[in-house]
């Protein structure tokens, strides 16, 4: 089974980098819409068993042209929904922002019970995304490629959970553009990343 993880489309949030966790949230902008439709295009040569989305507006407007490309529907999940900000929540300041990002930095590196002031620490993110993947993949056999379409850093806390060729130092740089992929393919009983938005990592 290979699950190709995607960050929704643009925002008004993203487009003042404002720290905008809680669903149902912001609409897809003008721009967002197009990089919806060029992600169903790309992926159309692609058959799909599955398209998924968060309980969030933005990730199910990205996930339905991928879907209707495909004869499909979005089939929304819980637990893949972006990281509760808590207090910093509608925040777009600097102190705010590194905050976030340092704070999501520590989990990475394995400190994963430090939360965000008035959120969520790194393993209540974990363990409700984990067990969103585990439901999805028990659903799918081998051979099938399903799309999950996420947030961007929840998105990459979850691969670097999920695949151990996936270290820190990629979860950190490889910060997701909107509709950007990370691809994971199941071995065995774990799983192996293949591509990171549009980097082929097998082998790195």
């Amino acid at each position: 089974m290979r699950l190709i993880l995607v960050r929704h489309g643009e925002t008004a949030s993203n487009v003042k980098m404002a720290l905008d966790s809680l669903p149902p949230g912001p609409p897809l902008t003008d721009a967002g819409v197009a990089q919806a439709a060029a992600l169903a295009e790309d992926l159309s040569r692609e058959p799909l068993a599955a398209v998924y989305a968060s309980t969030a507006v933005r990730a199910q407007q990205t996930a339905a042209p991928v879907a209707a490309a495909q004869g499909l529907d979005v089939e929304v999940v819980d637990g893949v929904q972006e990281i509760y900000c808590g207090d910093l929540e509608g925040r777009h300041d600097r102190e705010a922002y590194g905050i976030f990002v340092e704070t999501v930095k520590r989990w990475a590196e394995g400190d994963l019970d430090v939360p965000l002031p008035g959120g969520e620490s790194g393993r209540q993110v974990l363990d409700r995304y984990l067990a969103a993947v585990d439901k999805i993949s028990a659903r799918h056999r081998d051979g099938e490629t399903v799309v999950l379409v996420s947030h961007g850093a929840s998105l990459r806390m979850a691969a670097l959970a999920l695949a151990a060729d996936v270290g820190p130092e990629l979860a950190e740089a490889g910060l997701l553009p909107n509709t950007g992929r990370v691809v994971l393919e199941r071995v065995g009983d774990g799983w192996r990343c293949t591509s990171w938005t549009g980097v082929d990592v097998r082998g790195a």
